[in-house]
């Protein structure tokens, strides 16, 4: 399964789904056969607290890069999860064949106040979305068996 994570800028939240579907594959937690990829409508760079909160959880996104969705991804897709309202609200018309589901989750890079409060909230989002990715592909194995 050909699995696509889409954000507005591919910066955080797509980055982080990306990287706990990655995590939970290589781990064999799921039986899945998974390819992932994230993209935004915009590309606005990998986002360093995204990075620094996915490290605290063990897993390196470092690597990933942030890329503006195109044609070729979408012909890639089985399967397109929006992770922000603004992604969904815009995501561009898919073919039939993709499945499309919206996860939902606020925007760390949009947190104010000292230091620690934001990496407060870049760690929250990533244990949502690490929650929410892994009962996502929990359903996904139930469904295909």
């Amino acid at each position: 399964m050909n699995l696509l994570f889409l954000c507005t800028g591919n910066s955080c939240r797509s980055q982080m789904a990306e990287g706990w579907a990655r995590h939970f594959a290589d781990k064999s937690i799921s039986p899945l056969q998974l390819e992932v990829r994230s993209a935004g409508l915009e590309a606005h760079g990998l986002n360093s607290r995204a990075v620094q909160a996915m490290a605290r959880q063990g897993v390196d996104i470092s690597q990933q890069t942030s890329d503006e969705l195109n044609d070729e991804m979408i012909d890639w897709a089985d399967m397109v999860v929006t992770v922000c309202s603004h992604a969904d609200a815009n995501c561009p018309l898919l073919p039939a064949r993709i499945n499309k589901r919206h996860l939902p989750f606020d925007d760390p890079a949009t947190a104010t106040g000292s230091d620690e409060d934001i990496d407060r909230k870049f760690d929250e989002v990533c244990r949502q979305i690490r929650d929410s990715v892994l009962i996502m592909l929990t359903d996904l194995t139930y469904e295909l068996v």
